[in-house]
């Protein structure tokens, strides 16, 4: 062998003994709460608008529910992979959850004490309601007996449970909002309420089999009741809702560039709705 050619060999020896460059080494996923955030607020084209800024908000010591944000890349990188999780991305979910769970000192699927989250879209530039965003994610019937018992406000827990399924149910499984408020609409008709404020616990926790109804018939599958489920589908529907009709058509009307991807932002529920 030729002295040029033994160079060449060796030098495709040694490459050959390099490591893979590894994409689950790359971070997706920045969290923020607890009085300390990975994000700031000049990492828009990263976190997005929504990210970055509770994450701005939470350096600044202002109480922001805690959470963590998917970036951007990892949106792209779905698409790129033919909407499949890029590798890592999975493991790194489940990590933060668990980070999420200590902090909020609440279980993801635990009927005692349940963690609910919001699952939002954020891209870098300001799209108002052009993308999809699901709330009381985490809800089933263990974990809404739960949310009875801490909150001893059973109409809470079923109103935020039936209107969890409408929401997910469109958002992910395609189901029209009609379907849900004409079961609505016949319910407050029977009990003779004039306003869903004068629905009682009952009448929701039977609005909640009728929604759960008209999902099966409707996917032919009964409503997932596996949080982590839930949480995986939600996230790939926010990524997906960065195409849907209406985001592509503000952004070309914009001039935003269809190449960003949203982030998506998964933070701990609170609510505005327990009583009066």
């Amino acid at each position: 062998m030729k002295k040029s050619q033994k160079g060449a060999t060796t030098l495709m020896k040694r490459r050959a003994k390099r490591p893979a460059p590894s994409v689950s080494a790359k971070k997706f996923i920045y969290s923020f709460g607890d009085g300390k955030a990975e994000g700031r607020a000049d990492m828009k084209q990263l976190l997005g608008g929504k990210g970055a800024n509770l994450a701005e908000m939470t350096n600044l010591g202002i109480p922001v529910p805690p959470g963590f944000t998917i970036t951007t890349e990892a949106c792209r990188m779905f698409y790129d992979l033919d909407q499949h999780w890029p590798d890592g991305l999975q493991s790194e979910v489940a990590r933060k959850l668990k980070w999420l769970e200590s902090v909020a000192r609440k279980g993801f699927g635990d009927p005692r004490n349940p963690l609910l989250v919001s699952v939002r879209s954020g891209a870098a530039f300001s799209m108002p309601g052009m993308m999809d965003t699901i709330l009381n994610l985490g809800l089933n019937m263990q974990t809404t007996q739960g949310l009875i018992v801490k909150t001893e406000n059973p109409r809470f827990a079923f109103d935020a449970y039936r209107r969890f399924i409408q929401m997910f149910s469109n958002v992910v499984l395609g189901i029209e909002h009609k379907q849900f408020e004409a079961a609505l609409s016949s319910k407050r008709s029977r009990n003779h309420a004039q306003t869903d404020a004068e629905l009682s616990a009952d009448a929701l926790k039977e609005l909640v089999a009728e929604y759960k109804q008209i999902v099966k018939e409707k996917t032919g599958r009964e409503f997932p009741e596996d949080p982590h489920e839930q949480l995986h589908l939600a996230i790939n529907a926010v990524f997906t809702s960065w195409n849907n009709e209406r985001a592509t058509i503000y952004r070309r009307l914009n001039h935003i560039p269809h190449s960003l991807g949203t982030a998506v932002t998964v933070q701990s529920m609170v609510f505005g709705n327990m009583g009066n």
